[in-house]
């Protein structure tokens, strides 16, 4: 389990993590993806410069977007990167990275990847709770980046925001892991989910010690 909950996020394009920070969502031209981001927040992300959290109760993180310098604290040691300029050394950390940051800033990433496509919205029952939700389905290419070509079933309720997500590895029809978005918090602006949980047993992976600093 510990192996797969690592793989889960680590699709995303190694660059792909080139944050639009002077993109600005207007109203009359926005996409589902970008409802979806300005919902959670992404109008005050160009006024971040520090994120912090720990993934899992094993990763402790530290990025800082405008720079993209990252630090990874572990039990066993301490790892500073810039993502401007990785190299062999350190690409086993930058996927951790890619992973774990993927889970805390899903609506971001909608709006940040690049070489994706996003399914038209449908109207569906979310496959946890049963709850009327909508669904729109991000797949990435099948070139680049660490795990091309998985996929992701996204379910939002009607404020746009993320209720439950379905990943399907390589884009297969059926999902390996199906879980919650809980327990969001206000970081001035932010709205993240710090807890997902699967449909039983005593599953939920965490996301703790969140800070984010703005300028």
């Amino acid at each position: 389990m510990k192996n797969f909950i690592y793989c889960v996020g680590i699709l995303i394009f190694s660059l792909s993590c080139q944050e639009t920070t002077k993109k600005k969502l207007t109203p009359t031209t926005l996409t589902v993806a970008e409802k979806i981001a300005k919902a959670h927040g992404y109008d005050h992300w160009k006024h971040v410069i520090e994120v912090n959290f720990t993934f899992a109760g094993k990763r402790q993180w530290q990025w800082q977007p405008k720079t993209n310098n990252v630090t990874l604290i572990t039990e066993q040691d301490t790892i500073s990167y810039n993502r401007n300029t990785l190299d062999s050394t350190v690409i086993k950390f930058d996927r951790a990275f890619i992973n774990d940051k993927f889970w805390l800033f899903i609506p971001f990433q909608l709006v940040w990847d690049k070489g994706t496509s996003i399914s038209d919205p449908e109207k569906v029952k979310s496959p946890i709770k049963g709850i009327d939700s909508h669904k729109i389905t991000l797949t990435y290419g099948s070139q680049g980046g660490y795990t091309p070509g998985d996929a992701y079933d996204i379910y939002y309720d009607e404020n746009f925001i993320i209720t439950e997500w379905a990943f399907r590895k390589g884009n297969k029809p059926t999902a390996g892991l199906i879980n919650t978005f809980e327990n969001y918090h206000d970081y001035n602006g932010l709205k993240l989910a710090s807890s997902h949980k699967k449909s039983s047993g005593d599953w939920d992976l965490q996301l703790t010690n969140i800070s984010i600093k703005f300028q």
